[in-house]
């Protein structure tokens, strides 16, 4: 027992320190490199008006800020599509719920521009939810009809095919102008991102992330099977829908502010069940955040500086790395246990 926690407690340590690590490591990070002296005075100093204090505190940090914090909402988005579906590879992208996500945004993000409005925060994720819902609604409307599992994911992949097709045409036949603000946000990419958007989002992840937190003793249960979780007191129907609903939220949070970001929903959490060797969820909920947060930290700081000064979208460097994974899971975890 001492041997297990002592595990746990190392896996902890190691993704804080890489988390820690990446983060300085985003800072500095630039053409304009900065030294730790540089860094330590201008994170604890009062403004100065120099050119590196605007660089650190309004560029590099906020979009440091949204990817720890959309990164850690969006791999345990894929958690909770997984404990659900009781499926390793369902995920919001894999499913079609972040392409039912970007339709919305983008159809809501044309509607406004074309008449001279800016769309705010509370806009945008309110399109995105109702998008990843419509999407879900499909899922789960086909999952009633199919045995298989990869027939249910095939559907999904089919789902992001359409929405991504009815957005290409939306936004064909948009203004040049709408265009140009749509492309990099539909891409993926953690750019463009002030610390009003982080307010936000925070909040927003924030407050599911808690109720997640609350809901790991019936995930633990249901893991075990629905009858289980039904004898031990668990209303199934009431914790099906909580797990639908707050893994919608996390997933069109993450599309609002940065677009459709692949594979770390379903990557990150498998990678994190091997390291801790659990799936008990006290233990995943938290240590997907910090996971997914890492995994993204560095596929941002890839995309950033691997091409530089071209930069290239998140959700590409994210598949180069995720992808591998999930054919890995497919390949040779057969037979193993699926949680």
């Amino acid at each position: 027992m001492k041997q297990v926690r002592s595990r746990y407690l190392g896996a902890f340590l190691l993704l804080l320190a890489l988390l820690a690590l990446l983060v300085v490591w985003n800072i500095n990070a630039g053409s304009v490199p900065l030294s730790g002296t540089e860094i330590l005075r201008i994170l604890f100093s009062s403004p100065d008006g120099s050119t590196e204090y605007g660089i650190v505190r309004t560029l590099r940090l906020p979009r440091i800020c949204a990817a720890v914090i959309l990164g850690g909402g969006l791999s345990v988005s894929g958690f909770l599509l997984q404990t659900f579906f009781a499926n390793p590879i369902a995920g919001p992208f894999v499913l079609g719920i972040s392409s039912g996500a970007k339709l919305a945004v983008s159809l809501t993000m044309i509607l406004l521009l074309s008449r001279g409005a800016v769309a705010g925060s509370a806009a945008l994720i309110g399109a995105a939810f109702g998008g990843a819902m419509l999407s879900m609604g499909f899922i789960l409307a086909v999952s009633q009809r199919v045995k298989r599992m990869s027939m249910l994911v095939v559907c999904g992949v089919m789902i992001g095919y359409i929405c991504s097709a009815i957005t290409d045409f939306a936004v064909t036949f948009a203004e040049d102008s709408n265009i140009v603000n749509l492309h990099n946000w539909s891409m993926g990419s953690f750019s463009g991102i002030y610390w009003d958007s982080v307010q936000v989002m925070a909040a927003v992840v924030g407050i599911a992330m808690a109720l997640v937190f609350l809901l790991s003793k019936p995930i633990g249960a249901y893991q075990m099977g629905e009858v289980y979780a039904r004898n031990m007191g668990v209303n199934i129907r009431a914790f099906r829908l909580a797990l639908i609903l707050l893994s919608s939220v996390l997933s069109a949070c993450v599309t609002a502010f940065a677009g459709p970001i692949s594979f770390v929903g379903i990557a990150v959490p498998h990678l994190v069940k091997s390291l801790f060797r659990t799936a008990r969820p006290i233990l995943i909920i938290p240590a997907c955040f910090l996971g997914g947060a890492v995994f993204c930290l560095f596929c941002d700081l890839i995309a950033r500086t691997a091409f530089a000064p071209t930069e290239v979208s998140i959700s590409s460097v994210t598949a180069v790395f995720g992808a591998p994974i999930v054919i890995y899971m497919m390949a040779f975890q057969r037979g193993k246990p699926k949680l």
